[in-house]
Order: structure tokens, then sequence, then C-alpha cells
């Protein structure tokens, strides 16, 4: 797959780049650099989902991306931004002959969908060519932007743990697991690029989104045909577009108009209360009470304090509908009668909601999530504290290990040498520093280089990889980062396709099914 045609790989970097190849000591001929989510001390996520980088590359790196007219725009560009001539024209040049436009560029990285603890390398870059020395962090700014769908995945991963923990605790299933959390991020982003990102990334670890954008880069990028699913469901102009006076009016349109199928109707436009009690529990109730679990009226409230409004429309429902206990003691509405909660949905307060649910005996099963901002735009580079480093370089044909230090924050301190990433001996990951890990342990995987993309993952694949482990759905478990990692030998669960089958990594990581 070619880069976009119209995209100038020369003008995507920070201006400053532009001079950095005067500035490197005269002989090198190698710079070597990785990109990891630093570990934070008490920091809220201790592993990180690895997802995009297989997009970049083909929307951005692959093939000739190195042409003469690219190489005269960002010439004359350069000039009026510095007001003197400081553009490698020379190299890019070089580029174009030597190389047909193509990158003289490595890069080695974690399998996509791989859960790596925090503060270990996730991919490598280096320059194939010695000419090229320079090129390797001039691609750094465009490269560190994977902070965005990582940081999307691995929250996702995160409310999915949450979720599975109630899940498992008050139903003794996990059935409904990966439509829970529905994406309700599209609106809520800076661009639509952000939203095919952000929308992929979630649906590493759910299949319930609205936003289109991440469908259509999970079928173009990752070979995935349909990645996620949506129901009919009314926003709050197709209810008050009625009047205030033909609520009930527009609640049967809705049941009216989608028989067959889950729907979804917003109903606090006045009074989510009386609504509940006076239009579906009693004016609609017949109308309701004939729909059936495939076909499930899900009603959603969208203001106020979600948790108390939630246990108070679940007991009105209650009261006109009746309710059943599963087999962990909890209560269940009929199955045609579902509730999703979309407002003030963060990471905090859906397992304060799920707790308050249980202790007000009701199943986690009963209620639907969604999320927007908190999911897709609420984050930013230092959430997982993403970094670019330098850590090995060759002048003069000696190689040396190099590194950052600063004696006014220890934890900005970077990797040295040439890097592998590996499990050790207890089975866990970690990374081996100066050059000294064994290529056949290495878990990077050469994915790109000279233009060539070498490896690529379907989203089947990355979803695989990015499974719950079992203690992720225990009661007992934390997200809290204590310094430890988890070990190769436990157990991980499936997605709910294969809900209680179980997969023990072997010592090659493929997955066997027991």
């Amino acid at each position: 797959m070619m880069a976009a045609q119209d995209f100038n790989l020369l003008l995507a970097t920070d201006s400053y780049k532009i001079t950095h190849y005067k500035q490197y000591p005269p002989g090198i001929s190698k710079v070597y650099s990785y990109f990891e989510c630093r570990r934070k001390k008490g920091g809220q996520f201790n592993e990180v989902v690895f997802f995009g980088l297989q997009y970049l590359l083909k929307k951005y790196l692959a093939g000739q991306v190195v042409t003469e007219e690219k190489i005269q725009e960002a010439k004359v560009l350069y000039q009026m931004h510095f007001k003197q001539t400081v553009f490698n024209e020379e190299g890019w040049r070089k580029v174009l002959e030597k190389y047909d436009g193509r990158l003289p560029i490595r890069i080695k990285a974690v399998p996509e969908g791989k859960i790596i603890p925090r503060g270990n390398v996730l991919f490598t870059v280096e320059n194939t060519d010695p000419d090229f020395f320079w090129l390797t962090n001039y691609i750094e700014t465009m490269l560190v932007q994977m902070w965005y769908p990582i940081t999307v995945a691995t929250i996702s991963r995160e409310f999915k743990k949450i979720l599975a923990k109630h899940l498992k605790a008050t139903s003794g299933s996990l059935e409904g697991l990966d439509i829970m959390l529905h994406d309700f991020g599209y609106r809520g982003v800076s661009s639509q690029e952000s939203a095919a990102l952000g929308g992929a990334a979630h649906l590493v670890n759910f299949c319930s989104t609205d936003t289109v954008a991440g469908l259509l880069m999970a079928q173009r990028y990752y070979g995935c045909p349909m990645a996620g699913f949506s129901i009919p469901a009314a926003e709050h102009s197709t209810i008050i577009s009625w009047g205030k006076n033909r609520e009930k009016e527009a609640f049967e349109c809705l049941l009216d108009q989608f028989p067959s199928g889950p729907v979804a109707v917003v109903s606090d436009s006045y009074d989510i209360f009386k609504a509940c009690k006076h239009i579906w529990g009693d004016k609609l109730k017949e109308k309701v009470m004939e729909r059936s679990e495939d076909s499930a009226l899900i009603i959603r409230p969208d203001s106020g304090d979600p948790a108390e409004t939630l246990i108070e429309v679940m007991k009105i429902l209650e009261e006109c509908f009746g309710s059943s206990l599963n087999s962990m003691g909890y209560k269940v509405l009929p199955s045609y009668l579902r509730l999703i909660q979309g407002d003030g949905i963060d990471l905090n307060s859906i397992d304060e909601i799920l707790e308050k649910l249980s202790d007000e005996g009701w199943s986690a099963e009963n209620v639907f999530y969604g999320c927007g901002s908190s999911l897709m735009q609420k984050i930013n580079r230092d959430t997982l504290n993403c970094a670019f480093k330098c850590s090995y370089v060759e002048t003069d044909g000696k190689g040396m290990d190099v590194y950052k230090q600063p004696v006014t924050d220890p934890s900005k301190g970077s990797k040295r040498g040439r890097l592998c990433l590996r499990r050790n001996s207890d089975g866990f990951i970690e990374t081996v520093e100066r050059g000294v890990g064994k290529p056949d342990e290495d878990m990077l995987v050469t994915v790109f280089e000279n233009g060539t993309i070498l490896q690529e993952y379907t989203l089947d694949e990355v979803r695989k990889a990015a499974q719950l482990w079992e203690e992720d759905v225990s009661p007992a478990h934390h997200n809290k980062d204590d310094g430890t990692t988890l070990d190769i030998h436990q157990k991980r669960i499936m997605n709910a396709s294969m809900m209680f089958d179980i997969c023990i990594p072997d010592a090659e990581e493929d997955l066997q099914w027991v």
C-alpha cells in the first residue's frame, strides 16, 4: 500500500527538526531511537494496548513518499518560514535518487494488540543507510502521535475490565460484555482522523459504536469488513419535535417504526421518572411487553446523577414490569427491557455506578453504557507519558549507547543502547538495554523497512492479542500501578464470542485453546 499521494512527509515534522541534520556530530552514520509509555509510580494505568502503527505506516510512510515536487514545496515553505536557507534539500534529493523516494528506515514494533507493562519499549526506529542518520528523528513527530490510539485502546480496555468484573460478579457470566460500552465519541473529538483512530482503537475491545469513521479505518487498514454495530436510537430532536404534550406519541412512533431489533429511546426530555411510570409503564406497557429479548426497548436517561437516576428508574420499571433473580441472586428486568447510560460516564463513575447498582441488588446486565469525550478526547500525550528518545548512535564506525538523565527529574531518564523486549525466566515482560538482548527472545517484529510494510495484522488478530486476563474479572483486581507485571502463566479469558474458553500462551506466545 502506498502512502497518500497528496501528503508531503517533508512538511510533517516540528520546525526545529529541519535544522537537526546540521547538529549531529561529524562522522555519525546511525541514529537509533525508541518509543515507550514511561512508567509513573502511582499512575492510573500499569499496562498499555499497542495499536495504530499499521495505520500510520500505510497512510503516511509506505511506498514513494519523496518526489521532486514535494522537495520543491518544502524548500519554498521553509525558506519563508526560517527566513534563511536551512532545509536539507540535498539529503532529501538523495532519498529520491537512491531509493526512489522510499524511506531508508527500519521500524521494529510490538505486535498490535499486545498488552505491555508501562516502561517498556514499544517500537524502535533506525536508519538503514549511513547517509540518512537524520531521518530517524525527523519522523518522530508523526510517530509520537501513536500516543492517541494507544491511549484510547488502553482506556477502552480499562472500561472492559471494570464491566467484566461487575458483570461476572452479578450475573455469573460474561455474555454481552463486548457490547456493554458504546462509543459516543464521534462529535466530541477534534477531527475526522481522531474519530477514525479513536473509534478503531475502541473497537479493539468492544464491537458497539456509533463512530462510523472508526468502522472505515478498521475496514481499510485492518482487514475487518464490519468491526462494530449499532441500533436505531432517538435523539432529543426527534422526541421534542412532537411537542411536550405528545411525548407518548413520539415514543410510540419509535416502537412502531422499529418493531424488530433493539431500539433506544432517550426519555429525559421533560421528566424521566414520569416518562417511565406513566408512558412506558402504563400507556405503552402492552406494546413494550410485546417486544422480545432480541427486540428490547432500551431506555436512555441523559441527565441527573447517573447512579441515582438509574436506580430510581429501575425501581419504577420494576414496579411496572416486574423483575426476576438470576443465578447469582441479583435482580434483572424482563429481557425485553434494558437501559443505556451515556451521560457522565468515565472510568471512575462507571465503577461507582456499578457498585451502587449491585448494592441495590441489581445485576450489571440491566444497563449498557455509552462514552464519548472521556474515552476519546479528555486525554493527552501525558496520560500514558509517551516519549520517543534516541538510545544508540554510531560515529566513525563505533557504536555508543546514549541516554538522558536529568538531575531535576529522574523519571525522565531514558533507556540506553539497542533494545530488546522479552519475557524473562519468571515470565515477566522486560526491556533489555545496551544491546545485550538475544534476537531469538525479542518480541519486537520488523514491520517496516526501506519503504515496505513487512508485517500486517487484522483486527481479529489485534482483538485476540488484547483479550482480558482472568484476574481482570476478579473483584479483587486493582488497577493502580504497584510496580508488578502480569505473569505469562496467568490464564486469560476470551471476548464474548468465545466466552469461557481459556487460552494459555506457550513459550512462543502462540495461543492454544483448551
